[in-house]
């Protein structure tokens, strides 16, 4: 029951992208069309999960038995830098489709603040391992998730009348908006 509130927690209640407004360049860039977001959600899941593992064992293992604690920002951001390299190498051979689609989007990975997040949180409520993956993974899905609503939601753009002076980026944001505002209706769900 604790690790299922921890993933709702991650996943909906405090979601990464619409309620505390990180990695909001991939979720709009990315978010063009559902292959697009579930290929960026994907990368972005085993990065985050990876992360999260190596992290909490550096930190855990070695930053604070040996009183080096306050490396762990340096050393979480190459250890992130270093799994996204190898997502991309691997999508280059397996998926070069999927590697072209992504363009830039794939190095931003690296300086996603949402990985971070989640590593540095992770630290900061104390999370045992098992704890720490469950978070990564909701976080993860929580972002996956925004990102195909908001390609559905540009899927129905496309076809819509919107006023000239609200057409591209501006409506992309009020929608972002108006999705934010209903997710705020799961704040009651856990306790």
């Amino acid at each position: 029951m604790h690790l299922l509130r921890i993933f709702i927690t991650a996943f909906l209640i405090e979601n990464i992208v619409l309620l505390r407004f990180l990695a909001l360049c991939p979720f709009i860039g990315m978010s063009t069309d559902q292959d697009k977001s579930i290929g960026m959600g994907l990368a972005t899941t085993f990065v985050t999960v990876l992360a999260t593992t190596v992290t909490w064992t550096i930190f855990r293992f070695i930053l604070e038995p040996l009183g080096l604690v306050f490396l762990q920002i340096l050393v979480f951001i190459l250890v992130i830098a270093s799994l996204v390299q190898l997502v991309e190498f691997y999508l280059k051979k397996s998926s070069p489709g999927l590697y072209g689609a992504m363009g830039i989007y794939l190095p931003l990975i690296t300086t996603n603040c949402a990985i971070l997040a989640v590593t540095l949180e992770n630290i900061t409520n104390g999370y045992n391992f098992i704890e720490a993956i469950v978070y990564a993974v909701g976080v993860a899905m929580g972002f996956l998730l925004a990102m195909l609503f908001l390609a559905g939601i540009r899927r129905s753009i496309r076809t819509s009348p919107i006023p000239d002076f609200l057409k591209g980026t501006p409506i992309l944001f009020i929608s972002s908006c108006l999705l934010s505002i209903a997710f705020m209706g799961f704040a009651g769900l856990v306790n």
